[in-house]
């Protein structure tokens, strides 16, 4: 019970960092897509069930120190987390292996599986070092007219103008990252978790690595649900719930009392489960937003400057179409021209001004399968571009 207990509160310490972590970072998440109900679930539902949690489970002192870390978090020296991401990778496979894989080889789970996680754990950790200390496409006075060749000014979200801090020609679809202090070609977003910048040499490994956490935490859940199978099999808990307590035998009737034997006996993996399985929602998320983006030849960074550039052209559009209608009821005053009243009103016509002028151009755009290409190898690894053809 002790060695049992002191795992289960190594793993409260664990979620409570991720659960901390995760809800007082600023995200940004653009609104009416579905990553959206997913994160407001987290962050309001599952906020409250965490701290009620803590106040019941740990105590007054816990629930306090949690606001505290939570309010205070920004004045972390960023590094940290990538050592935060270690440990809880580390952490979380360790209490899973100590717990759990003393029931391995079960009724359904093989012995390949404990070599099989070490080696999802591992290309995990490769993953997250390749997106953290490979080049996110560092521009500099070397390589700038090479990515001004690459990606073209639309003259929209993009013109030709100079980086004030780096003091060299600014490319279309770069940004000068004020944490990193350097301009990045392709810039997506920076990454607190890598310590770095997501750009156009990394996306392909950050999607990789949320990919691949999202298996990961998705094949440990099924694991221990497997494993949680196989006990109440062993075990002959059904057969006992039905015969020695004559409850009758269907689903809803054994389900409580099913769950209650499971919090009783297997909580750490019940803990788990769960744990696993509200992670691989969240990595879900972002990784489908992402590949959407990454389909339609956007970066994050860019989706920001539409959503942006699309407000301020349909203020302009009204903004235009007062005026019209304004200078027409002026004529009409004048005796120069009569104001539709009436019924002769179309009450769904629209002011020339009013067309679709506020649509987005993305010129990037050149399909799913090129878009996916361009991510896969990125245009500054070409041939065409290390070595651009003569004139």
């Amino acid at each position: 019970m002790g060695l049992e207990g002191g795992r289960l509160e190594v793993f409260k310490c664990l979620t409570v960092l991720v659960g901390v972590i995760f809800l007082s970072k600023k995200w940004e998440i653009p609104k009416h897509t579905f990553v959206i109900f997913i994160w407001l679930f987290i962050t309001t539902i599952l906020y409250l069930l965490l701290i009620e949690f803590l106040s019941s489970s740990c105590g007054s002192g816990c629930y306090f120190g949690v606001l505290a870390l939570k309010h205070h978090r920004c004045s972390f020296p960023r590094p940290i987390f990538p050592l935060v991401y270690l440990g809880i990778l580390g952490g979380t496979y360790y209490i899973i292996a100590r717990s759990s894989f003393r029931y391995i080889p079960g009724v359904y789970v093989n012995e390949m599986n404990k070599y099989a996680s070490i080696l999802a754990v591992s290309v995990g950790v490769i993953l997250f070092l390749l997106t953290s200390f490979s080049d996110p496409g560092t521009v500099n006075s070397k390589n700038v007219s090479q990515y001004i060749s690459a990606y073209s000014y639309d003259n929209i979200l993009y013109v030709e103008k100079e980086c004030p801090t780096c003091k060299i020609p600014k490319p279309a679809r770069s940004k000068h990252c004020s944490i990193c202090d350097r301009c990045i070609a392709r810039f997506d977003h920076h990454c607190g978790w890598m310590n770095t910048c997501i750009g156009e040499k990394n996306t392909r490994y950050f999607m990789a690595f949320l990919l691949w956490h999202f298996l990961i935490c998705l094949y440990g859940a099924i694991i221990l649900v497997l494993i949680l199978a196989g006990q109440l099999k062993e075990r002959k808990i059904i057969f006992i719930l039905t015969v020695y307590y004559g409850i009758e035998k269907s689903f809803y009737s054994l389900f409580p009392h099913v769950v209650q034997w499971l919090l009783d006996a297997h909580n750490t993996q019940m803990i788990l489960i769960v744990f696993l399985i509200v992670i691989s929602l969240l990595l879900a998320g972002f990784f489908g937003y992402h590949a959407q983006l990454c389909f339609t030849n956007t970066t994050t960074n860019e989706a920001f400057k539409w959503q942006e550039y699309l407000s301020w052209r349909r203020k302009v559009n009204e903004a235009q179409a007062s005026a019209e209608a304004l200078r027409a009821i002026i004529r009409a005053v004048d005796g120069e021209a009569k104001v539709p009243t009436g019924k002769c009103r179309n009450p769904f016509r629209r002011s020339p001004f009013q067309s679709d002028l506020a649509v987005k151009n993305n010129v990037y755009d050149r399909g799913i399968f090129r878009n996916a290409l361009e991510i896969l190898v990125p245009l500054s690894e070409r041939r065409s571009f290390i070595h651009p053809k003569a004139c």
